[in-house]
Order: structure tokens, then sequence, then C-alpha cells
């Protein structure tokens, strides 16, 4: 039976259903527990259901995926383990929408407790371009599933932790949907924050990095991946011991490994 409203939390390594206390989890959702293990259980929380599944696999991406190929819900929203919700994410997701029929995705704001990782903030609701859109991360979207489903919309699984390149599954995600047609909002509404203490993925900046986001710019913007290196170069130069020169060379290689694999 179709359900008006499910989260979709991806996590690793979890022994117990403690994770759901911590993200104060009140709806109905899917876990996503990637673990040395497979299972499957189900948890009831007052009127809401919690489906649990242990697959022994990695990646963020198929994390999502393994997610929303099991969702029931109409309205969908990712979360990522590090996430604490308000008392009324669910209403005020489900409110949000009702407000705004035209809406195919929204991505909602949420704060971080690390102010080296603040996400960016949105003050008014609006329609979200394929520019601005490369601001937003997994943990922000929301969307109303059947057109994910109709749009033959996923998750890249050459991009986020655990693939070939170190991040950028979020941002290739949003992309996709603008592409196929979806409209892309975005809300200053806050439902969650997030601790960000550490990340699965990030092993600082170093060459790797800056080739990965230049195969990032490859995959979303490919016409113009090119002139899209000279700027982010421009504007990290100097930053974390590297050299304009020497950034555009790494965006560079990103972009002709990422192409000339296609």
């Amino acid at each position: 039976m179709t359900m008006e409203y499910q989260l979709i939390v991806s996590t690793m390594n979890r022994t117990n259903d403690s994770l759901l206390d911590d993200m104060r989890i009140t709806s109905d959702a899917i876990v996503i527990n990637q673990t040395d293990r497979t299972g499957y259980r189900e948890i009831t929380r007052d009127d809401a259901m919690v489906r649990w599944f242990d697959f022994n696999e990695r990646g963020i991406g198929l994390s999502r995926n393994s997610g929303l190929m099991r969702a029931e819900g109409e309205i969908i929203q990712f979360a990522d383990d590090d996430m604490e919700f308000t008392d009324t994410y669910r209403e005020d997701v489900l409110k949000e929408y009702a407000a705004h029929p035209e809406a195919d995705v929204i991505l909602f704001s949420n704060l971080c407790l690390n102010p080296e990782r603040m996400p960016y903030q949105v003050h008014t609701f609006g329609r979200v371009r394929r520019f601005e859109a490369v601001r937003f991360g997994g943990a922000r979207i929301t969307a109303r599933r059947e057109k994910l489903l109709y749009n033959n919309i996923s998750f890249s699984l050459l991009f986020g932790g655990g693939a070939r390149y170190c991040a950028g599954e979020d941002v290739t995600f949003i992309q996709d949907c603008i592409k196929a047609g979806l409209k892309v909002y975005k809300s200053p509404v806050i439902l969650s924050t997030m601790r960000q203490e550490n990340s699965s993925w990030f092993d600082g900046y170093d060459d790797a990095f800056f080739r990965d986001k230049g195969a990032l710019l490859a995959a979303n913007f490919p016409v113009i991946s090119r002139f899209g290196a000279f700027v982010q170069a421009y504007r990290h130069r100097g930053q974390h011991g590297y050299t304009f020169r020497q950034l555009t060379g790494l965006y560079q290689e990103g972009i002709r490994e990422y192409l000339g694999k296609k």
C-alpha cells in the first residue's frame, strides 16, 4: 500500500536500531545498512514502520538506489546517518509539497554543527537551475517517487563514497532531474541538523580529489567542462598548496579520463 511519505536512510556497520533514536526518526522509513552480512527486519515505532535492510556491499550511490527501488512513499526523502531531524520534519515536507503541487523535487534546508561544513543556505522558496544545483547535497533531496521512476532517474555508481570518483553522486542526481525536465525547487524550511564531524570519502585535498572534481565537471557539463576547469582552478589557486597551473592540469586530467571512457 502506498504511503504519503517515506525516509530513505543510508548507514554503515550498524549492529542495532539505536540509529532511529539518534536521528529522531518518527516516520515510515527504509534503512540501508551496508555491513558484512545480509538480513531484513521490520521495526514498528508508534504508527510508523521501519524496514531495515543489511547488505554486504559498499557505495553511497548503491545504498540510495537500494532504498529507492524498495520505496513505496509518494514523497521520499534521502538521508544520511549523521542527521538529527526536527519534531515536524514529515509534516513540513508534506505541507511544502501541498503548497507547491508543481514541484517534482524539493531541496530542503538543514544546519550543521560543524561550522566549516555549513551547507548552502536558502532564504526563499524558488526554482533551482543547473548552475545553482551544484550547491546542494544528497541529504537535502526530497522527490515525488513516481516522477523519478517514470524518468528512469537513479544515483550514479561512478560518483560518491565507495565509487570510482570520491564524491558527486548527489550533484549528478539533481542535474539528471533537471535535464529530464523535472521541476526542482529549493525551500528555506529546516528539517534537520547534521554533525558532519568526519567524512567516509574525503581524504584531503590531494591530486585525486581535484582529478575527481574534473571528472564531475565532465559528467555534468561536458560541453563547458574545460572552461569550468579554468574557472575552478582560478578560484582555488594558492589554496591547499596548489598553483593555478597545477590545479588546471589536475582538473583537465579528470575531464580527459571521464570523457575518454564514455
